[in-house]
């Protein structure tokens, strides 16, 4: 039994976006929900007990910044990516979506182009079109049942218009974590064509053995001047609901613009979000370690249950995230019939592949974090479901 985790046996009832929202997102009743990325797994203890402290002082006003946040990020940074930052080149913000879409308001005009690497986590495509700006595709290419960027094809888009590259690092979904060399190639590039670079690295700390995440801001001093880097520890933390999330911004031009933006739409965060992050931070490593050890064993179980009972389905084993992207593409069905056979047959809910571009016609996004019952469960509906339909 786990030392640190605890798996939270029933989430309906609780507001839960996961659980009790499944149905009316889905239209299909008891379905086991292994789609939105958020876990089925307490956050850890000093956390939930600093909130404890928060809420029993019953006064919830404006919080002002706090040094000691500041410093808990800056060692977090430090330690797991050796990444020198101080606190001067923070930009507190309420969560990483609403801030990418600050930034391209803020460093972009209307008709500006913004490169996307797809498949990719689908609020991407929102904070391009709906701020009216135009997005340009740069598809991963997969070798040896992995995906690879394709710089060639990158540069072949960049036009006079094209201002910002949108990174997904670690890549979500199909869970890259990109290496130096490949950062240093894409550094380059951007160089070589002055594009400004977003780089959503939410998912930096979920990273499987072996693997080392490369803030891109690190590269060089060049691009640590180009980035704006996106970071948070709900995906690290299942924080999700607190809405804490932190930009770096190191060129003071870049940070005083992107300031004044955000402060224009009069949003900050709050300080159930500052307790969090410093707890998390401070106090939260040995949970994360344990974390991993158990998607990563998650992850395994999911590989060898598919081989044996199911060896249509095909996991794209992933490097990093919490997430499994399963190429179904041997079921030989219609991306909209996969889908509905899987919400009604089989009654489990992932994020369906199309959402996150036409490169995820054949795909489904499934979520590990969860208990290994509820797992097995899932893909015992899944077996006989197809056994019955004789795959």
């Amino acid at each position: 039994m786990s030392n640190e985790l605890e798996f939270v046996v029933d989430r309906l009832g609780t507001d839960s976006m996961k659980w009790d929202m499944t149905e009316a997102r889905f239209g299909a009743r008891d379905v086991i929900p292994l789609w939105v990325a958020d876990m089925d797994i307490k956050a850890p203890r000093p956390v939930i007990d600093v909130l404890k402290e928060k809420a029993e002082h019953g006064v919830f006003g404006y919080s002002a910044p706090s040094s000691k946040v500041d410093e808990a990020i800056c060692e977090w940074l430090k330690k797991r990516y050796e990444w020198e930052v101080n606190s001067e080149t923070f930009i507190y913000t309420s969560g990483i979506v609403p801030t990418i879409s600050h930034m391209i308001q803020a460093f972009t005009e209307p008709g500006d182009e913004v490169i996307i690497q797809t498949p990719v986590y689908y609020p991407f495509y929102d904070v391009v079109e709906k701020n009216n700006r135009v997005i340009l595709k740069n598809p991963l290419k997969r070798n040896d049942r992995q995906y690879e960027m394709d710089l060639a094809q990158l540069e072949s888009l960049i036009t006079d218009k094209t201002k910002i590259l949108l990174l997904s690092h670690p890549h979500n979904p199909v869970g890259r974590v990109w290496r130096r060399d490949e950062l240093e190639k894409l550094a380059k590039l951007c160089q070589k064509h002055d594009l400004l670079v977003i780089s959503d690295e939410i998912h930096a700390d979920l990273l499987f053995d072996g693997q080392t995440h490369i803030p891109i801001a690190s590269i060089n001093e060049d691009m640590a001047m180009r980035t704006l880097t996106c970071l948070a520890p709900s995906k690290t933390f299942n924080l999700a609901g607190i809405q804490a999330s932190y930009a770096v911004v190191f060129d003071p031009k870049k940070r005083l613009k992107l300031k004044q933006f955000i402060q224009s739409t009069f949003s900050s965060i709050n300080i159930f979000a500052q307790a969090a992050t410093e707890a998390a931070y401070r106090h939260g490593e040995g949970w994360l370690e344990e974390l991993m050890n158990y998607i990563q064993a998650n992850y395994q179980f999911v590989e060898d249950y598919l081989g044996e009972h199911m060896p249509k389905i095909k996991p794209v084993k992933p490097e990093g995230t919490y997430l499994l992207w399963l190429d179904c593409e041997q079921l030989d069905m219609p991306a909209k019939e996969r889908n509905q056979w899987f919400l009604h047959e089989a009654r489990v809910a992932f994020n369906h592949g199309p959402i996150f571009g036409e490169e995820g016609e054949h795909f489904e996004r499934m979520n590990l974090a969860c208990s290994r019952d509820t797992l097995a469960k899932a893909l015992d509906r899944m077996k006989q479901a197809y056994d019955k339909k004789g795959l």
